[in-house]
């Protein structure tokens, strides 16, 4: 398995590519994703990454998110890791994308992240090497969580939270 993800600038243009810890170990801005999943009621699918995870291990964050590899194209990455994390097929909705920084010592998270969205009813079959637990969260606990226990989630997903939140509200109910 190639895992050599994409590195890019601060407008997205593919400027080479990197092993994924070496990337994350000289702190170099690469392309990733976040899928956010919901169900028809809205719900949102939260993901508790595994303990052996190389950072943020036991923090709550969205259903699934990784990396693109060297070329893939982001959505196509995005519908294999849902495939391979929580053994589900999923037709995911780009949103928006950001970027974010956070520093883990030896370590970093440097990301060009694209965020996705997608609907799905039906069984997970996590791989329990990637996911601790899951549950599903009505977008008002969500909310409320956030606001009350930040401490309990990784790092992007406080950043893109909020705002998938507010985007679901207009894709679901428009």
């Amino acid at each position: 398995m190639n895992d050599d993800i994409i590195l890019v600038d601060i407008f997205d243009m593919e400027i080479g590519s990197a092993e994924k810890m070496e990337a994350h170990r000289e702190k170099k801005l690469h392309r990733a994703f976040s899928l956010f999943v919901a169900d028809k009621r809205g719900n949102m699918l939260l993901q508790k990454r595994a303990e052996g995870k190389y950072h943020s291990a036991g923090l709550w964050c969205n259903a699934c998110c990784s990396h693109p590899r060297k070329g893939e194209r982001t959505r196509d990455a995005v519908i294999r890791r849902a495939k391979e994390e929580l053994g589900i097929q999923v037709d995911p909705y780009e949103l928006f994308h950001f970027t974010y920084y956070e520093d883990f010592g030896d370590l970093a998270e440097y990301e060009l992240d694209h965020v996705f969205l997608a609907q799905y009813e039906g069984e997970l079959h996590p791989d329990p090497e990637e996911v601790g637990d899951l549950r599903w969260i009505s977008i008002f606990d969500l909310k409320k969580e956030l606001e009350e226990h930040p401490e309990q989630f990784a790092a992007w997903f406080q950043i893109a939270a909020p705002r998938v939140l507010e985007n679901s509200f207009r894709i679901w109910w428009d």
